[in-house]
């Protein structure tokens, strides 16, 4: 058997490919939606639905039952089953001839993809040093940008000539065989002290939420990544909110946001992740502290862009700053996380993550904004979206105060310097 652990750059490059694969599978429908919703007869709110509540409800709920898989069988194993899961579906995607076809294939979809972050981020964190985990961290999460930036430019060559279907049936195929092959690598838990398992579902996550309670900057850690990821419902409004109130034409500024959001969304991760890892091994703060310097730059341009004359530097500066800010978050945050939780919950902690991300930061975050926007609209208002837009703006400068709470807690017990170092384990510091 090959022993893969011994080449973690290897391991990461496979996840990165891993992760980019599965934003393209989840952002077609994204970049095929005239063709789908006239082919299926959809109407914009069955539309809504399925990019919306159909993906959230699954996915949130199913990431933290495939993290307590994770955290008791094989993480690869567990990949490579919610691989093919969501390979298998997104090929039926393609098959689908109704609205209600498509709903059980995308929601089978978000099941499997459910498994890959929470597997992944722990195997990450094992094969990484403290000094290296943010990096490997935020590296992974380039698939995002590079996943959505993909999915667009898919449907725009390969789409002409496969048509939807045919392309949701190649992307099925792909994703099928890379599912088998990662059933080669196998990730021995049992009689490893590194990576004792995790209990059975309801005891794991008993266990979990416990950990979490007796570890606030766990918890604070949580929320702050939630609440700072409502920048997401934002960015799912921007593109009307740039035509409707800023005068833009509707496919050039998409070709723009296109262009930037997989610029500074890799920038971000990159950036985010090698900060982390240089900067919050040395400060008392830890990483908690990286992340409040960088919601502190980039929030008060991501408010100055609301206002800004549209196509100025400061504009295209905060719009830059938006794309860039949730991305180089992940890194870091993730790793303050598993640092402070237990090698056998890692998993269940980033499904709890991810679960109340997409439930409060997208689903709820996205209806608020539309709701808040329609109540103006109603009201006479000639900046609505500008307005509902601005509240989350807020919401992610008030992040920070989640992730100072962590920093102020990390500090407390900071070991204090000799020689230079830190020794572990000093409490002097108060």
């Amino acid at each position: 058997m090959i022993r893969w652990k011994n080449y973690p750059r290897s391991v990461l490059a496979m996840l990165l490919v891993i992760h980019v694969l599965a934003h393209i599978d989840r952002n077609m429908l994204l970049g095929f939606s005239p063709q789908i919703t006239r082919d299926l007869a959809l109407s914009n709110a069955q539309y809504g639905l399925l990019v919306g509540a159909v993906w959230v409800l699954s996915y949130g709920v199913m990431a933290v039952f495939m993290g307590t898989l994770a955290d008791r069988f094989s993480r690869t194993r567990v990949m490579a089953v919610g691989i093919l899961i969501w390979s298998v579906c997104t090929a039926a995607s393609g098959a689908a001839h109704n609205f209600e076809q498509m709903v059980v294939a995308r929601f089978l979809v978000a099941t499997g993809e459910a498994a890959l972050v929470p597997a992944a981020v722990s195997l990450l964190t094992e094969l990484f040093s403290a000094q290296r985990r943010s990096t490997a961290v935020g590296v992974f999460f380039m698939g995002i940008p590079l996943g959505v930036g993909l999915s667009f430019l898919l449907a725009g060559t390969l789409g002409v000539t496969q048509g939807w279907r045919g392309t949701f049936y190649l992307l099925g195929m792909i994703g099928a065989v890379i599912a088998v092959c990662l059933l080669l690598f196998k990730d021995r838990r049992d009689a490893h002290e590194a990576s004792p398992r995790g209990a059975p579902f309801v005891q794991q996550v008993r266990g979990t939420l416990d950990a979490i309670r007796i570890t606030p900057a766990v918890l604070w850690t949580i929320i702050g990544f939630a609440v700072v990821n409502v920048v997401f419902a934002g960015l799912s409004f921007v593109q009307l909110w740039l035509v409707r109130e800023r005068g833009f034409d509707a496919a050039a500024i998409a070709r723009q946001i296109g262009l930037l959001q997989i610029m500074f969304g890799v920038l971000g991760s990159a950036v985010g992740g090698v900060l982390g890892d240089r900067l919050g091994n040395r400060m008392r703060g830890g990483h908690a502290n990286v992340i409040v310097a960088m919601i502190l730059l980039c929030g008060p341009l991501m408010v100055a862009y609301r206002f800004a004359q549209p196509g100025s530097p400061l504009f295209y500066t905060g719009m830059c700053a938006s794309f860039f800010l949730p991305l180089a978050l992940y890194g870091p945050a993730l790793s303050v996380m598993h640092t402070l939780t237990p090698p056998q919950m890692r998993s269940t902690v980033t499904g709890f993550a991810m679960l109340l991300l997409n439930i409060f930061a997208i689903a709820m975050g996205s209806a608020a904004v539309g709701a808040i926007s329609d109540r103006l609209n109603i009201a006479g208002s000639s900046h609505a979206l500008t307005t509902a837009l601005l509240g989350t703006d807020f919401l992610v400068i008030a992040s920070a105060g989640f992730f100072l709470l962590v920093a102020a807690k990390v500090r407390a017990n900071t070991p204090c310097p000799s020689g230079g170092q830190l020794a572990p384990q000093c409490q002097c510091s108060q």
